[in-house]
């Protein structure tokens, strides 16, 4: 069908390459959007009515993916503010479904963790790859960002999981998380770890890493946090982002040579 057929072309069409280098810059920001999405989201629905937040949190991911989608070639800022919604709208998913849905964080994780198997097999099936270095048609990015948002889900889940089914609170959850995200580099330098699974290994970890350590500031001591505040840990967060990302949008420091 001619529909089907220029749907085709336009979801195969070569892009120039739409995500960043991985340096360690990528992996800091990443950990720090993490930690905004936790921050941010557990402000958001405390400050307005979780419905709305909830609301709110899908719009602003549907504007964002939507100018990353537009964008032909990767452009900081535009990469970073969806990847810092993906964040937000991925904690607050993991958070309806244990308090709206009553499903215990033992099992959101089990589901999450499938969900996320399901989108790698179906990635790899239609391309073959499930690398970022081939992130260059509008069908691979879909992929990537269905990738990206199940990683985040899956870790704020996680996360919660060992924090409150485990006991173990804010900076014990973090410490932990922290030390089995040095698994995958280990494995990478030290045994010849495919880079495509060290990556998306650490990439899942990095959540509740940084999710964890947010909560420890954020969260009031009665609990096991700091104390803080959420929406100043958020602030904080996003000044740090802001000022990486505009650095990075000067600088294309993340941005391979010979590479648009």
């Amino acid at each position: 069908m001619p529909l089907l057929s220029h749907l085709s072309r336009f979801l195969t069409k070569p892009l120039a390459r739409k995500v960043p280098h991985v340096t360690a810059v990528f992996w800091a920001v990443k950990v720090l959007t993490t930690a905004f999405g936790e921050s941010f989201s557990d402000y958001l629905v405390k400050v307005i009515d979780p419905v709305i937040a909830v609301g709110f949190g899908a719009l602003g991911l549907g504007v964002a993916l939507a100018l990353q989608l537009r964008a032909r070639k990767y452009i900081a800022w535009v990469y970073w503010l969806a990847v810092a919604l993906v964040a937000v709208f991925g904690t607050m998913a993991a958070d309806v479904t244990h308090i709206v849905l009553g499903v215990p964080y033992a099992y959101s994780t089990a589901f999450f963790s499938i969900a996320l198997a399901i989108i790698f097999a179906s990635w790899y099936q239609v391309e073959h790859t499930l690398s970022i270095h081939s992130i260059f048609t509008i069908r691979r990015e879909l992929f990537y960002w269905a990738t990206v948002l199940a990683t985040f889900a899956l870790g704020t889940a996680a996360g919660d999981f060992t924090a409150y089914t485990l006991h173990l609170g804010f900076l014990a959850s973090g410490v932990v998380f922290a030390l089995v995200i040095a698994v995958p580099a280990v494995a990478y330098f030290g045994f010849g770890l495919s880079e495509v699974i060290a990556f998306w290994f650490a990439y899942v970890i990095t959540r509740p890493v940084g999710a964890s350590f947010a909560d420890w500031f954020g969260k009031p001591a009665s609990v096991g946090g700091l104390g803080y505040g959420d929406g100043t840990v958020s602030i904080v967060l996003g000044l740090l982002i802001a000022v990486i990302v505009v650095y990075l949008q000067i600088t294309r420091r993340d941005v391979e040579k010979g590479k648009a």
